[in-house]
């Protein structure tokens, strides 16, 4: 019996490490995303590009932004049930920002080298239309 007592505290334990930890991590996230954001603005500005990773990024920002809320919440609720649910849906939408995440910096690569292979392109068109 006591044994089964130690097992669930234990889990409780644990349970609200993870959301502690969710809450860490998406918390940051938000202010990677955001700085990003700003740097992409800045490179797209000056070199007149356009792209939709900023786009992406404010989007993703948003998604960890409701994961750090969901697992702030799980923290306050003083019900075990309740927190387990509020959880997991924390956990999930955080998971799903950072899938999301791994997309856009996809996106962000191939657009960069999109960007640099025309360059070098029009470059050597330039070269040999002036020779």
């Amino acid at each position: 019996m006591s044994n089964d007592r130690f097992g669930e505290e234990q889990k409780v334990h644990l349970e609200e490490n993870i959301c502690v930890h969710i809450f860490t991590v998406s918390s940051a996230m938000v202010g990677v995303c955001l700085t990003v954001i700003g740097i992409i603005q800045i490179v797209t500005k000056s070199q007149g590009l356009t792209t939709l990773a900023d786009d992406f990024l404010a989007l993703d920002a948003l998604f960890f932004l409701i994961s750090c809320l969901l697992s702030y919440w799980a923290m306050r609720r003083g019900g075990l049930n309740r927190m387990h649910q509020i959880e997991r849906i924390a956990d999930t939408v955080f998971i799903t920002a950072l899938v999301f995440m791994v997309f856009i910096c996809i996106v962000i690569t191939y657009e960069i080298s999109y960007h640099k292979a025309i360059a070098w392109v029009n470059g050597h068109l330039q070269t040999a239309l002036n020779a």
